[in-house]
């Protein structure tokens, strides 16, 4: 039997988890710290993820943010304070257990071994594997793949896709999981504009269902327009934490990302826009 079937074994014993009630604590961090090894990657980061939001985690290259997701995946460990999903301890949940609860889509996809895309798909469902929700199978793989636009590419194996392609395979994967916590690592950086866009949706169309979204985004643009609220980190902290049009105000901004930049309200919807101040093309 390979590793992945033991771990979600139908034998093993594992508490399923309950629907989440609307704004109820999804992800609690309380005094967070992260050293690796000489480097204090986080500091005292205080966070909390409610049911039906998308929460952006923005900030420079080193801030921090891949850091906090994984912490809070707990796929690196805490050197202090705590992180509970679905109001326990990370660590306190067995492996499979956390599987139900969360899912992680890592910043890059890479398989040794030349799956095809839909099986690729159907490995989110492995934790489920022995519940009653193992049913749920099929139509799950099925609506991942037509929401990231994969469906067909099903027969092909993932290695030969492109870069994007193989984004919207792993994020399919993810949504196939169907955890009530989404945990994207830079979701729309191998994207094109209409794909980026696309992502961006499905995190708001899951959090409209009920679901906590934490995404790690560049484009501030992009959480401007779709976050509930950003996170935005630097040196290892956070340095505010709203709604975008309340946090991204330009004084912040330029301070953080180290770079002048001016902030103004989209025409349309109001939301806000980033853009660097940049001297004219003519001089003036």
């Amino acid at each position: 039997m390979s590793a992945l079937a033991t771990l979600f074994s139908p034998r093993r014993t594992r508490a399923l988890p309950a629907p989440l009630a609307p704004g109820a604590a999804a992800v609690e961090v309380r005094g967070l710290h992260v050293r690796l090894g000489r480097h204090e990657v986080l500091s005292g980061i205080d966070l909390t993820v409610r049911a039906g939001e998308v929460l952006a985690l923005v900030g420079p290259n080193g801030a921090g943010k891949s850091t906090l997701l994984a912490a809070v995946a707990a796929d690196l460990a805490a050197t202090r304070g705590t992180v509970r999903v679905d109001g326990r301890p990370v660590g306190e949940w067995t492996a499979a257990e956390l599987a139900l609860r969360r899912s992680v889509l890592p910043q890059s996809a890479a398989l040794s071994f030349p799956f095809p895309v839909e099986d690729v798909v159907r490995m989110g469902r492995a934790p489920w594997a022995g519940t009653p929700h193992e049913d749920e199978d099929e139509r799950a793989v099925a609506e991942a793949m037509a929401a990231t636009e994969v469906a067909a590419f099903g027969p092909r194996p993932f290695g030969a896709l492109s870069g994007g392609e193989r984004a919207r395979v792993a994020l399919a994967r993810v949504l196939a999981q169907r955890a009530p916590v989404l945990l994207l690592d830079e979701p729309t950086a191998a994207l094109d504009l209409r794909h980026q866009e696309l992502v961006l949706r499905i995190c708001r169309e899951r959090a409209a269902a009920g679901d906590a979204v934490v995404v790690v985004l560049h484009d501030l643009g992009l959480a401007a327009a779709y976050a509930d609220r950003a996170a935005v980190l630097h040196g290892g902290r956070i340095a505010a934490c709203g709604p975008p049009v309340e946090v991204f105000g330009e004084e912040l901004l330029s301070r953080v990302y180290r770079q002048p930049v001016e902030v103004l309200p989209h025409p349309r919807t109001g939301a806000p826009l980033v853009v660097p101040k940049r001297p004219s093309p003519h001089g003036g």
